[in-house]
């Protein structure tokens, strides 16, 4: 196994922003892709695999709108039916990133970079993240995602979890 210097897989919150900012615009690229005919399914296998640690190791899924013995999604299959749908393993998705949406855009917890973790090779994030589609309806999510930087220097998630924010019943 050769020496790995660890200045150079320790992340840095540039990197983490960045991270968050490419899943953002490979959400939007996804539905545009769809819209114009194109090859969306390629579009989310390539964010999946860029995006995510599934080709390396574990990654832990917790997609919005996923609920019952689905609500995980640990192998590539699952998140690629979550993003596009078209799979019967996965009867219930709607294709999340076909909708489309035009514009999506995160903020993590507090000022600055309160929101980002970084131990080593490892960070973690806490926010939101909001979604916009063509009628200009705004939803926002709850996200957290953790991301861990491979030896070939990309950040890949290792955890994503999201949810609506909880609204409680008005009397």
């Amino acid at each position: 196994m050769a020496f790995i210097d660890q200045n150079q897989i320790t992340i840095t919150y540039a990197e983490v922003n960045a991270a968050q900012q490419a899943w953002c615009d490979a959400l939007v690229k996804i539905g545009k892709t769809h819209s114009e005919g194109g090859d969306y399914k390629k579009v989310a296998e390539d964010l999946i695999t860029n995006l995510y640690h599934y080709d390396y190791g574990k990654v832990f899924f917790k997609p919005t709108l996923a609920y019952g013995d689905t609500t995980f999604r640990t192998d590539k299959k699952g998140a690629l039916s979550y993003f596009i749908s078209g799979d019967p393993d996965f009867p219930e998705d709607k294709g999340f990133a076909l909708r489309p949406w035009v514009k999506v855009w995160y903020d993590n917890l507090g000022d600055d970079d309160f929101g980002i973790q970084i131990h080593g090779n490892i960070a973690i994030t806490m926010g939101n993240v909001w979604v916009e589609d063509k009628d200009g309806t705004v939803i926002m999510v709850d996200k957290t995602f953790v991301f861990q930087k491979d030896e070939d220097g990309q950040l890949r998630i290792i955890v994503h979890k999201s949810s609506l924010p909880y609204a409680p019943a008005k009397a």
